[in-house]
């Protein structure tokens, strides 16, 4: 066991030797392998990041839920395809509702864009959101200051609404102070603030975009914005606690061919989107994207590779006298086998290191940039020490035979 621990620490020794005697040659040499661990931990951290963020995101859309659109949110990209279906209307959810009993929450969704004005301040491109009274039951919405709507702002349809906090920040300074105010919509609608939604950050791919959005009864929301044509309504559903999403998803479509009245040769004219297929649908693009950066990477890698199997044959020629004394004084072919190739191993961990510890400034660097956290996992940092011991045992392995094959005399004699 302490023989063998020995070998270990001799090799590190030579390998820092190496090292430190031939810098620049070394440096080089290991550049290839630097350049491939850093783009390696850049590309899986950035892509586990990025779905982190994004997963995260769609979750935030609602557990259990599944969005009645005209749009697939899994589509091809044939858009031409789904343009001319109807829209979803407030009457089909409550048919819905009363067809499928094991729904827990249902609310209908109108969205567009528009500007919002107070005094000579004037905000453009905001979300406007026109819900019913069951969006808050599953879509979670943090009031800050005043209230949200009020089931009686739903049954009178009131031009009563809450905003976003970056927007009472930018029209107010102060988001307590939007509460009460007056405020002109778009088609010089008017609208009286009543409540402002707690900050929520930037996101990867937030839906609603509540720091930005303005929401209203749904009511309202038609009043002022006119014609039916530019409306992008959505029928939100949400199961029971215990509720099978598949299942869920079938009675859903029963009841939507029936609503619809569809043949059964008939194509659906309508798109049930669920969270969790939408979910896999974008863990299988980030997926793809991992494949095509480990196609880059590799290139590196095997140019590093043949970098540090330079260093080892250029250092094997180097020690051709110790190893001709150590082989004279009973060192066997596989210690010296195995000196060689942790010295290539340990060469290697280097070059990876100094890649890591570049992926950990720049992940600092780009967390403060973006709207997501660039994080580096143990996980990722221990498969690149797997990797780099991989390549290293690669690169030294010719090397290393050679050594372990050299007849003792003839290599003391070319000392």
């Amino acid at each position: 066991m302490f023989r063998y621990l020995e070998i270990i620490g001799s090799s590190f020794k030579m390998a820092l030797q190496e090292f430190r005697s031939n810098k620049l040659r070394t440096f080089l040499s290991l550049l290839g392998i630097t350049f491939g661990i850093f783009c390696i931990i850049s590309v899986i951290s950035t892509i586990q990041s990025m779905e982190a963020a994004v997963q995260n995101d769609i979750q935030s859309l609602g557990s259990k839920t599944i969005y009645v659109h005209k749009w697939d949110y899994t589509s091809d990209g044939m858009w031409w395809k789904y343009l001319k279906r109807p829209i979803p209307k407030p009457e089909e959810m409550a048919m819905i509702q009363e067809k499928v009993p094991s729904i827990r929450h249902a609310a209908y969704v109108l969205n567009t864009n528009g500007n919002m004005e107070f005094g000579d301040n004037i905000l453009t491109n905001l979300n406007y959101n026109g819900v019913s009274e069951g969006f808050s039951s599953i879509q979670s919405i943090d009031i800050g200051f005043g209230r949200y709507l009020q089931q009686s702002d739903f049954d009178h349809g009131s031009n009563d609404i809450v905003i976003g906090n970056t927007l009472a920040e930018k029209l107010f300074v102060k988001p307590e102070k939007a509460i009460g105010n007056v405020v002109r919509l778009k088609n010089d609608k008017v609208a009286v603030v009543v409540g402002v939604i707690k900050k929520k950050g930037q996101s990867m791919m937030d839906m609603w975009d509540f720091d930005n959005a303005i929401v209203m009864p749904y009511q309202f929301f038609k009043q002022m914005e006119k014609p039916e044509a530019t409306w992008d309504p959505i029928i939100m559903v949400q199961g029971q606690e215990n509720a099978d999403i598949p299942e869920l998803k079938d009675e859903l479509n029963g009841a939507m061919r029936s609503i619809r009245k569809l043949k059964p040769t008939e194509e659906e004219n309508y798109a049930l989107n669920d969270i969790e297929s939408f979910s896999k649908f974008m863990h299988d693009i980030f997926s793809n994207i991992s494949i095509g950066g480990w196609a880059i990477t590799a290139l590196s890698l095997i140019v590093g590779m043949f970098g540090v199997a330079n260093i080892m044959f250029v250092t094997v020629r180097e020690r051709t006298g110790q190893i001709g004394l150590k082989k004279a004084i009973g060192a066997k072919r596989g210690t010296i086998m195995m000196e060689f190739l942790l010295e290539s191993a340990f060469l290697c961990i280097i070059g990876g290191l100094i890649g890591l510890a570049a992926v950990l400034i720049l992940a600092q660097i780009f967390s403060a940039m973006f709207s997501f956290k660039v994080f580096v996992s143990a996980g990722t940092i221990a498969f690149a020490v797997g990797i780099c011991l991989f390549v290293g045992i690669l690169a030294g392995i010719i090397p290393a035979f050679i050594a372990a094959r050299m007849d003792p005399v003839v290599a003391i004699r070319s000392k």
